[in-house]
């Protein structure tokens, strides 16, 4: 098994490769393309990811190593039964307004990957769309928090919130793995 990524690594990774967004940005919109219906055997994510991270330029080699664990890691998660899906924030050791941000950055990232794969949310249910609305508003949070415990409690209650409702959209959008094995003719 290997070593799940961490926030650190992956950010710095990235930032030592030029890339100009955080770990949790790029996880965010990972997660949105996977969870807004993009087939876990399209290879076109990394694409898309240069596209609204990087100028539209090709990452490097170990940039694209990092991300292909990643998008793997995350597909892992999505598909195990028991909500496996961790957010890729900082630690919990971190201060709280970087964590905070990270989760906003997260966020963020989630609506721009989900926007990528679903335009439609006409077919989507009640819950997805509300989900999708508290998402508009955590992704505005501005205000930075108090390092006590009521912020604490705060904010993993919005981060689980977060992963639930990520779980939610995959479970109702995402294509399994049997989705993809089926022929279908693709729409373009």
């Amino acid at each position: 098994m290997e070593k799940q990524l961490d926030y650190d690594s992956v950010t710095n990774k990235l930032s030592q490769h030029g890339v100009i967004v955080d770990g949790a940005e790029i996880h965010g919109i990972l997660c949105g393309m996977l969870c807004g219906g993009m087939s876990l055997t399209d290879q076109k994510w990394l694409e898309a990811l240069s596209e609204t991270v990087n100028q539209d330029e090709s990452f490097s080699e170990p940039v694209v190593f990092t991300l292909t664990t990643l998008f793997n890691q995350t597909c892992q998660q999505l598909l195990e039964p028991e909500f496996a899906l961790t957010l890729l924030l900082p630690e919990d050791h971190a201060p709280i307004n970087d964590r905070g941000a990270a989760l906003i950055n997260w966020v963020q990232g989630f609506m721009l990957g989900f926007g990528l794969h679903q335009q439609d949310l006409v077919k989507c249910s009640d819950d997805v769309k509300e989900a999708l609305e508290d998402f508009s508003d955590i992704s505005r949070m501005e205000e930075p928090m108090d390092a006590d415990e009521e912020s604490e409690k705060a904010l993993f209650e919005v981060e689980e919130y977060v992963k639930i409702s990520a779980i939610l959209c995959f479970s109702e959008l995402g294509q399994s793995l049997l989705d993809d094995q089926k022929e279908k003719p693709s729409i373009h």
